[in-house]
């Protein structure tokens, strides 16, 4: 009956248009740069392209594809993600398996557990922060873009609540047979925790992947920015140097199409993994583990 009382009526109509128009607000301006990157070097720098490419052209991804600079700069990228979210992954099921148990269980949880809040809220700033940096000779390295942002506090705190949502049945029956913590941990919780391991992996990735900053910061060589990076360095310094254009090129090529396929390239790869990590979200997976 509350389904079909008229407030309800009107307010799913409401949420449903709400909805359509914040998804347009956020696919159509992936829609615009997608038709200026296949647009022609006239249109694009006329600023006359809407939501369909002008003069049709993939000159632009010919030119992208084929910069040395920035296939490497997607190689690191994609190393950095893979790698960084492993780790995450990682750190993150170790850490939130104790600060899940209760005090009685595990004496120094609420410690601990403080450790972790007080860290959230608080930092040394950012000039220590790369002296720390400096000091363990990670500058220039690979590992600055990944163990720097290994432990992320929030992605603990959503694996610490998932895990205490878990019946406790499981873990007793587990125990009772014989298994230490560890075997508990990777074979109980971890087949049931999938939810959580996606919504986290797809954080840790979505970060890893648009993160710049430390790139720019930690990096001094150009040829080993990860894609963030190298893009913020050409569409917001207009650094186009690294793209190895000659004048005859620039003639024929637009530098508004090359970054907005650039761009689009970058955004692809989130969209498409999303899509398969989003059936995970649902919580439910431990819905009739344990019988009454």
């Amino acid at each position: 009956m509350y389904h079909k009382s008229k407030s309800y009526r009107v307010f799913n109509v409401v949420n449903t248009i709400f909805l359509i128009i914040l998804s347009i607000l956020c696919i159509v301006p992936l829609i615009h740069v997608l038709a200026v990157s296949f647009s022609s070097k006239a249109a694009a720098d006329a600023n006359i392209v809407s939501l369909i490419p002008i003069d049709f052209s993939l000159e632009a991804y010919k030119k992208t594809i084929n910069n040395p600079a920035f296939l490497r700069s997607i190689m690191i990228a994609v190393a950095r993600t893979v790698v960084g979210t492993l780790i995450t992954l990682v750190i993150t099921f170790l850490a939130a398996y104790p600060l899940s148990k209760e005090n009685s269980a595990f004496r120094s949880r609420t410690v601990y557990s403080w450790i972790f809040v007080f860290s959230m809220v608080f930092n040394g700033g950012l000039v220590p922060f790369y002296e720390v940096i400096q000091s363990l000779h990670l500058m220039n390295t690979f590992w600055v873009l990944v163990l720097p942002s290994a432990v992320n506090t929030f992605l603990v705190i959503l694996m610490l609540n998932f895990f205490r949502g878990i019946p406790k049945e499981l873990e007793e029956a587990s125990l009772m047979d014989g298994a230490g913590h560890f075997r508990t941990l990777f074979s109980v919780y971890l087949p049931i925790s999938l939810p959580s391991i996606a919504t986290i992996s797809l954080f840790s990735m979505v970060f890893h992947w648009n993160s710049w900053f430390d790139g720019l910061l930690y990096i001094n060589n150009a040829k080993d920015f990860p894609l963030a990076t190298f893009l913020q360095t050409i569409i917001i310094q207009r650094d186009m140097s690294s793209m190895s254009m000659n004048p005859q090129e620039m003639e024929l090529i637009s530098q508004t199409t090359v970054k907005a396929a650039q761009i689009f390239i970058g955004a692809a790869p989130i969209l498409i993994v999303y899509p398969f990590l989003q059936k995970y979200f649902v919580k439910g997976m431990t819905v009739g583990s344990v019988k009454g």
